[in-house]
């Protein structure tokens, strides 16, 4: 089914989870040698005054958690980082809050726990404000781990690694809706989460699924033209013309079953676009995309 959202103008950099933290230099490998680094990415795609705003909202250790991100993206050349530290839907109505968002030309959503992140943002001027403007500037957001996973409008929120298969046994609720009809898991290869991905599919076959792995990323322009970053896997599970459904007819606590998934294992610089949005069909590439303007 198309989607008839408008296409923002903004970007999306959702990340799978522990994505490097150190330069090649730091490393002390060169740039030949040295692994895709996700984090120089989202550096060389700002606009603007190249100001960054990290919110570790969703992380039990806030302060270490936005200190690590200020401390890469000081050694990448930033100048003005700013840390935004929401701990209540009081702070995150507030006018500081969005002047704050008004700064941006990059925002980082850190790891931690994706519903802890949508409970304290969900419906918030902060949000708003963030979405407005993703929506209406080319302002580059990013998330990684819990960050990447609240990106989306179904989100998984609780489930073990490697369930997934009973119905029931994965719980979801609204992500913060910037990657409308498609659900995002991250550490996908690394902790089995394929089978319970499949499951939020069955639920609604009209959503993708993406499986990010580890050190590895999406590039969303448009709201649907995806670009693969970093050294691992993006797993996409289409489930547009499965058959054999029976998530509906099955009671709580049996296995589901599910055919015709599709899947798709994207590894670095493959673009692929999402399956009916603004009435196309999917495409991929393995062609390089071209450099940030």
């Amino acid at each position: 089914m198309p989607s008839y959202f408008p296409q923002p103008k903004g970007r999306l950099l959702a990340i799978g989870g522990h994505e490097q933290r150190q330069t090649p230099e730091q490393q002390g490998r060169s740039l030949e040698t040295s692994a895709d680094f996700i984090l120089q990415r989202f550096v060389d795609e700002l606009a603007g005054s190249r100001t960054i705003v990290v919110i570790p909202t969703a992380s039990e250790e806030p302060e270490e958690a936005a200190q690590d991100y200020v401390d890469v993206f000081s050694s990448l050349g930033i100048k003005r980082i700013e840390v935004l530290n929401i701990q209540s839907r009081e702070q995150a109505n507030s006018p500081d809050a969005v002047e704050v968002i008004d700064r941006a030309d990059g925002v980082m959503l850190t790891g931690g726990d994706q519903l802890r992140l949508t409970a304290l943002l969900g419906g918030t001027k902060l949000l708003h404000r963030l979405t407005e403007r993703y929506q209406q500037e080319p302002i580059l957001i990013a998330g990684t781990s819990a960050g990447a996973a609240a990106m989306s409008t179904p989100m998984i929120y609780q489930g073990r690694n490697n369930a997934g298969f009973v119905k029931d046994e994965i719980h979801i609720t609204t992500g913060l809706q910037l990657l409308r009809d498609v659900a995002i898991d991250t550490h996908f290869v690394a902790r089995g989460r394929i089978v319970r991905m499949a499951q939020i599919i069955a639920t609604n076959p009209g959503c993708i699924g993406l499986g990010l792995e580890e050190d590895t990323a999406v590039l969303v322009r448009n709201g649907s033209e995806l670009e693969v970053l970093g050294n691992g896997m993006v797993v996409v599970v289409d489930g547009h013309n499965c058959s054999g459904n029976t998530i509906y007819e099955i009671a709580a606590g049996q296995v589901f079953s599910i055919r015709d998934l599709r899947l798709h294992m994207l590894s670095k610089g493959q673009l692929f676009t999402l399956p009916g949005f603004n009435g196309v069909e999917e495409t991929y590439s393995s062609s390089m995309a071209s450099s940030p303007a």
